[in-house]
């Protein structure tokens, strides 16, 4: 198999090659999850730390099914309660942990970069659970597998991702990933929730959300990241439905066939119809969140056999 990352810290270093590994690796961990026995051995006596500095439902909760399901000692770092809390540095907290010997990472945080700058300091894998606006990698990793698994393949798609795209890291994982993968994507929202540079992203821009969707495979919908934003960006949630909410008129404009996609936590009615939201015909939201226990999954198998691997020829050099 062919994946020879050290950390999973975003879409950019993957080779295609090591996307296509991991998601068959996923593959398999999809038919483990449904099975009555959901249990594995592939991180017996390794830990896993949980690090999130910022709130997260899904996230959280997939890489800690997944740690525990591939047989990982899983500790969940309540950060909140935490000496970060009392002064402490970042640097400083990596050197705490690193001082402990854990095996896998998972780290969320609400800046760009802190991750990476985490990665440095430790001797173990270390797995971007999302850090600021820059990539939330496992999440585009999981797309591309709920895609793959109901297009058929992941190439050649026209993919619109719409919303809040300026404030969106799985936007930009989704936007890199899907440009590796040789497929048409297309950013769909107000100038004013678009990133600066857009034009270099290699991608097609729409500020109309019905000619965005224009026969479109895979209709993707962000939420508004109310959180992230210091000003007024849209006039009202009321207005920013009206255009570029996802209703049953907007997605006609799509194929018959085009999935609806979201990473959650949705906001109904805001960004999306709750309809559409919940139409099995269309919506793949529950099928994402299956997908990302099993992407997470494949994701720390892989890193772990590549720690293994250094580990022992660390080991060997030194006999």
């Amino acid at each position: 198999m062919s994946f020879n990352q050290r950390h999973l810290l975003g879409i950019e270093p993957l080779h295609p090659v090591e996307i296509t590994t991991l998601l068959d690796l996923a593959e398999t961990y999809v038919e483990l999850n449904r099975s009555t026995a959901k249990h594995a051995e592939v991180l017996a006596g390794l830990t896993q730390i949980n690090m999130f500095f910022e709130a997260s439902t899904r996230t959280q909760a997939s890489f800690e099914l997944a740690g525990k399901r591939l047989g990982a000692d899983v500790m969940n770092m309540s950060v909140a309660h935490s000496s970060v809390k009392k002064g402490e540095t970042l640097i400083d907290t990596a050197l705490t942990l690193n001082a402990m010997h854990p095996d896998l990472l998972v780290v969320r945080h609400p800046s760009s970069g802190a991750v990476n700058l985490l990665a440095e300091k430790v001797n173990c894998a270390v797995l971007n659970a999302g850090d600021g606006r820059h990539e939330h990698p496992t999440q585009a990793l999981l797309d591309a597998l709920t895609i793959r698994r109901k297009k058929g393949r992941l190439h050649r798609l026209v993919v619109a991702i719409c919303g809040d795209i300026a404030h969106s890291r799985v936007a930009r994982s989704n936007l890199i990933l899907l440009g590796k993968m040789e497929n048409r994507v297309r950013l769909v929202g107000p100038p004013t929730l678009m990133p600066m540079g857009v034009a270099e992203f290699g991608c097609e821009v729409y500020d109309d959300m019905k000619a965005g969707l224009e026969d479109a495979d895979v209709v993707m919908m962000l939420r508004l990241q109310k959180e992230r934003m210091d000003g007024a960006f849209i006039p009202s949630e009321r207005e920013f439905f009206h255009r570029y909410g996802l209703d049953s008129d907007k997605l006609s404009r799509a194929k018959p066939d085009a999935i609806v996609m979201h990473p959650g936590p949705m906001n109904r009615g805001v960004e999306i119809d709750g309809l559409i939201a919940d139409d099995i015909n269309r919506s793949v939201i529950q099928e994402q969140v299956e997908m990302g226990v099993a992407v997470r999954m494949a994701a720390m198998d892989l890193l772990a056999q590549n720690l293994k691997r250094a580990r022992l020829k660390a080991a060997l050099r030194e006999a």
